[in-house]
Order: C-alpha cells, then sequence, then structure tokens
C-alpha cells in the first residue's frame, strides 16, 4: 500500500462509474460525504483533504481556508456558480468541470422543452386523464417546423441544441458575445450578436450560458416584452437568468405564451413559487443535465480530473481557472 495517500472527498450522489475508479487507486482514499451537508460537518473533513469533488455543495472562501492541503477542486457538472473561483485561484488550486459529460442530456431536454410547449404535452395529458375531452380544442398546439429558435450561449450546450434544433426544421439565430460570427456562420447558424433585435424574431429562445455577473437578470421585464407573445421561452442553464417576477408578469398578462424551466432562483423552488400555478410552465427539478448516461459520464470524467492533478498532469480542457496551470 502506497504510504503518500490523497483523501478526496466525494458526495454520496457521485456514480459507481467515478467512485470505483478512485478506489481502484492504492495511493487514494476515498471519502463519501452527504450531498447535503452542512458547512459545520464539512469543514472538518477539509482540514487533511487533498480534493474535493463538489455535487451542489457551495464552496467558497470559508471552505478553502478550512482545506490547508486541497490541490483540487472539481464539480460534478459545468456549472460553478457556487464555488468562489477567485479563492481557488488565489492559492493556485484548479477548479475542474466535466466537459462534454452531460452536454448532450442538456440539450436534450431544452429540446423536449420546446416538443412540451409547442405540443402542449403535460395539458394534453391532463385532458384525458380529468375526462376533459370536451377541452381538447381550447389551446391548440403548434407546429415547429420552419419557427426561428433563438439559442442564447454557444458553448458545449449550446452548438448541440443548436444541430438538434436545426435538424427539425427550425432556423436557428445564435447570441454569444465571446463566440464570432464567422464561427456562428461556419456552424450554419445565424450569428444574433444584439439580443434585443434578435427577441423579436424568435418563436422559441432557450438559454445555455454560464449564470455570471454579467448575466444575472439577463432576462428581465424589457428583455421578455421584446419577445412575440406567442413565444417560448426555456432555461437550462441556471436560475437568476430570468427575472422570475418578470416572467410571471409575463405570461399572466399574456405576453409572453409559456416557459420551459429546468433551473429557478431558489433550489429546491418553493411549491408556492407562484410560476408554479401556471399552466403555461412546464418545470424540472434541475435535471436537464442528469441521466443514466450522463450520471456515469460525469462522475468518471471527474474523477480522471482529480487524478490527473494528483498525477501532475491536469487535464488542461477541463481547467476553468487555466491561470494556475502557468
Amino acid at each position: 500500500m502506497a504510504t503518500n495517500r490523497h483523501k478526496l472527498l466525494v458526495p454520496h450522489s457521485m456514480g459507481p462509474a467515478g467512485v470505483d475508479l478512485l478506489r481502484a487507486r492504492d495511493d487514494v482514499e476515498v471519502v463519501v460525504y452527504p450531498a447535503t451537508i452542512s458547512q459545520a460537518d464539512l469543514l472538518p473533513l477539509l482540514r487533511d483533504a487533498h480534493g474535493i469533488a463538489l455535487s451542489g455543495t457551495p464552496f467558497r472562501a470559508t471552505e478553502i481556508e478550512a482545506a490547508p492541503n486541497l490541490v483540487v477542486c472539481a464539480r460534478i457538472g459545468v456549472g460553478y456558480d457556487a464555488v468562489e473561483v477567485p479563492a481557488l485561484t488565489a492559492r493556485r488550486i484548479p477548479l475542474m468541470v466535466t466537459g462534454t459529460a452531460n452536454s448532450t442530456s442538456v440539450a436534450e431536454q431544452a429540446v423536449a422543452f420546446v416538443f412540451a410547449l409547442a405540443k402542449r404535452g403535460p395539458a394534453l395529458d391532463a385532458i384525458v386523464r380529468e375526462g376533459r375531452w370536451q377541452d381538447r380544442h381550447t389551446t391548440l398546439p403548434t407546429e415547429i417546423t420552419g419557427k426561428t429558435a433563438l439559442v442564447v450561449g454557444f458553448g458545449r450546450i449550446g452548438t448541440r441544441s443548436a444541430r438538434k434544433l436545426a435538424a427539425l426544421d427550425l432556423n436557428v439565430l445564435v447570441h454569444d458575445p465571446y463566440a464570432s460570427d464567422a464561427a456562428i456562420r461556419e456552424a450554419g447558424y445565424e450569428p444574433a450578436p444584439d439580443l434585443d433585435a434578435a427577441l423579436p424574431r424568435a418563436d422559441f429562445v432557450t438559454i445555455h450560458c454560464p449564470k455570471t455577473p454579467e448575466t444575472i437578470g439577463l432576462f428581465n421585464a424589457a428583455r421578455l416584452a421584446r419577445m412575440k407573445p406567442s413565444a417560448y421561452l426555456i432555461n437550462t442553464a441556471r436560475g437568476g437568468i430570468i427575472d422570475e417576477a418578470a416572467l410571471h408578469q409575463a405570461l399572466t398578462s399574456g405576453r409572453l405564451a409559456g416557459a420551459g424551466l429546468d433551473v429557478f432562483d431558489m433550489e429546491p423552488t418553493p411549491v408556492s413559487n407562484n410560476l408554479l400555478q401556471l399552466d403555461r410552465v412546464i418545470a424540472a427539478p434541475h435535471m436537464a443535465g442528469v441521466t443514466v448516461e450522463s450520471v456515469a459520464g460525469m462522475a468518471e470524467a471527474t474523477a480522471r480530473n482529480m487524478l490527473s492533478v494528483i498525477d501532475g498532469q491536469p487535464n488542461r480542457d477541463n481547467v476553468v481557472n487555466k491561470e494556475v496551470l502557468a
């Protein structure tokens, strides 16, 4: 047994494919912690930890300071708004994400929302179950062929969503201030550098940008007012990018046809959230990136990310704060 063992903390929700990879190493001690662990219980575990894998657990300056031996922090996923990246960078600790491991799952959920909203999936299901066949013509489903989709964010997930939507015969616009017009055109889509100008053209708007100070409240009352009354808004990215109060107002006033929401400002969102009272809203519990395949893929990618740092060869493609590698 190796004497220089690396203590790695992983949440109990991490898929066995990743845990098994870590446990196969003689130089690794795996400590499983509850995914909903309190800060008071987590801090003692960090005292001699060399790495931590995170599901939804916040990881900020207090946690980082409590881990003097930490060399790697890995997210089981791609979002990291609950992680204080500058505090990690100050310690030269890489923050790792799982790359494309769940990109397909999220893109598929965005498209599923498009279908469910346009085809009135939940509403028609309820009509049958409740014996209200006489109501089936109240609000008709719509076709998606020939409609226009605006993809906001053209990264790992946005590129996949755009490809799937185009395959369904939608016209695809792409808004991403960090992607060149040339790259968007080369991929076969129309660049939409001016978000405000693009919104009135879109029948479906699907959000795939990260949550940053720049994107918090990106879809506020003014932006929602620019959308077609017949349009649908879909968010599988992060809560807070849409102003929920403004969205409720747009939906109840008839300024927007509907919304598909996998994420919310507060999670779990309370059942009293007034958006959940609207049949124009289809909701999911932040599960877009969580499928049988993605859970296994993210777990394995997370384990390999952590081991790459321990072995002195960090997977650069998956490092968020690449400046720590210089």
